[in-house]
């Protein structure tokens, strides 16, 4: 049976004040004079409307993100890097967001994996007027912005649980701004803080707890360059724990005497879908957008990105894992991160199947690419040092794209051919250098369960980030702050922790 269509609804006033009502104006007009509508010019530039019903928390992030000016770092549509909705899928595929919605800590996990700074809170673990003093903050300002989950049947508005960026403050009558992405529903008003906060403090239905509001700002570090932690694929929580909790009790348990004995016990029970946990962040576009030649962006990129991966290759660290994986107790040459099965021609082959997705705004659809054909090139030119150009060609059964793949040199040497499938290259970036990175990032904690003091000693200096160069050391901090991110998650805590507020 056909539903009924339906033209908007009536704002139920009061409780709220349509934003374009006489009132409205006023109180926006009393509020610019008051100087607490500052955050509301960046929003407003950016505001949207949620593409499908249950998108609200995805596009109530995406303006957000869009507001603070946060790259990206991936092309949404033709060259331009820019946040959308089908582009915030690191922690639950767009299908299940589709169908039914997003939790409230699966969206402060989501800003997270955006590379924003978030601080989160639930009511019961703030008060009325602490969120009073952060709505005040982000709306002194354009360099913070808050997003209220909250449920609509306090407002008198039909629907349940919603989210929206708050524009702005009335501190004279204590109001909020709602900017509301519903906008075929409702347009932007203003609601009573007391009444706001009420809303918020009623629970999810799905998960037993109470809603709240998140700040979200700026980082003060960028986001990853070279590497980067993901939770799409549904064998991150083993790895997470692996990590995490399991790594700790092997060093507890186990009689290391040397680094190499270290290393095997990290080593030899990592488990086999470890490579689908730590990618590294490659450079997509479409062939048609840069031919045979690099932007001066892309170059500059591919440059910084070869210096993480240099200052990775010259720790003392990189020299003890080369030179285990190449010995002959190596227990990892079945570990698919590893495995001659993952060389760059099919790495980019995947790499450019996710591109391909979120170029034509399809990332989590179940109707994916595959890939047809690669090839790997050298491109010098003018002078130029050779840069690594993976070329391939992907269809979704209706037609094709063909996406390049920018690869950052290494000192690991590349080969380059001409579309000869016997020409083999070596993972990008190898496995010693992924493996490096990553036990780089694991807690310090992790290795207090060494009993010999001597060892402790070492492994602290090998892995420890107080004289790193600056470059790598934001680079391993970000994949720690990923790490703890996801333990979070993996324990339930994102949506399930009352003890302290998710940042």
């Amino acid at each position: 049976m056909a539903m009924a269509g339906l033209y908007r609804r009536i704002l139920p006033s009061p409780p709220a004040i349509d934003f374009a009502s006489a009132e409205g104006k006023q109180l926006f007009i009393e509020a610019i004079q008051n100087g607490t509508m500052e955050g509301f010019y960046r929003l407003i530039s950016y505001f949207q409307t949620q593409s499908e019903p249950a998108y609200c928390g995805l596009a109530s992030l995406s303006m957000v993100l869009n507001a603070l000016a946060i790259d990206p770092g991936k092309k949404w549509k033709g060259p331009w890097r820019w946040f959308d909705e089908s582009m915030l899928d690191c922690c639950e595929p767009l299908e299940q967001v589709k169908a039914k919605g997003i939790s409230f800590g699966k969206l402060v996990c989501l800003a997270h994996c955006a590379g924003a700074k978030v601080e989160a809170y639930r009511t019961n673990q703030s008060t009325i007027d602490d969120f009073r003093k952060h709505i005040m903050r982000c709306s002194t300002s354009d360099d913070c912005h808050l997003i209220s989950s909250y449920h609509r049947g306090t407002f008198k508005q039909t629907g349940n649980g919603h989210f929206s960026p708050i524009g702005g403050y009335h501190a004279g009558r204590d109001m909020a701004l709602v900017l509301d992405v519903a906008r075929f529903k409702y347009p932007p008003h203003w609601v009573p803080l007391t009444l706001l906060w009420e809303a918020m403090d009623r629970a999810d239905e799905t998960t037993a707890q109470r809603r709240g509001f998140m700040l979200i700002s700026t980082p003060h570090t960028e986001p990853g360059l070279l590497y980067t932690l993901s939770c799409k694929h549904e064998s991150w929580v083993g790895v997470a724990k692996y990590l995490m909790d399991d790594v700790p009790l092997l060093l507890k348990s186990e009689d290391v005497k040397d680094i190499n004995q270290v290393l095997h016990a990290v080593f030899l029970s990592l488990p086999s879908n470890f490579g689908e946990f730590i990618k590294w962040v490659a450079e997509v576009r479409r062939q048609e957008d840069g031919g045979q030649s690099l932007s001066q962006e892309e170059k500059g990129r591919l440059s910084v990105k070869e210096e993480v991966l240099k200052q990775v290759q010259e720790t003392g660290l990189f020299k003890h894992v080369a030179a285990y994986l190449s010995s002959s107790n190596s227990c990892c040459r079945n570990v698919p991160i590893l495995g001659q099965e993952d060389d760059l021609p099919d790495i980019a082959a995947r790499v450019c199947c996710q591109g391909a997705e979120i170029l034509a705004g399809k990332s989590g659809s179940v109707e994916g690419y595959c890939w047809k054909e690669t090839c790997v090139k050298c491109l010098k030119a003018n002078g130029d040092k050779p840069i690594t150009l993976v070329s391939g060609t992907v269809g979704d059964g209706i037609s094709d794209l063909g996406l390049d793949v920018l690869v950052p040199s290494s000192q690991t040497k590349l080969i380059c051919c001409r579309c000869d499938p016997s020409s083999r290259i070596g993972m990008y970036p190898p496995g010693n250098d992924v493996l490096t990175a990553l036990l780089l990032a694991l807690p310090p904690e992790t290795w207090s369960g060494i009993k010999e003091e001597r060892l402790l000693q070492e492994i602290y200096a090998l892995v420890s980030t107080e004289h790193l160069p600056n470059l790598l050391k934001e680079e391993v901090l970000h994949l720690r702050r990923q790490l703890h991110l996801l333990k979070r998650c993996q324990e339930n805590k994102v949506d399930e922790d009352l003890g302290e507020p998710l940042s």
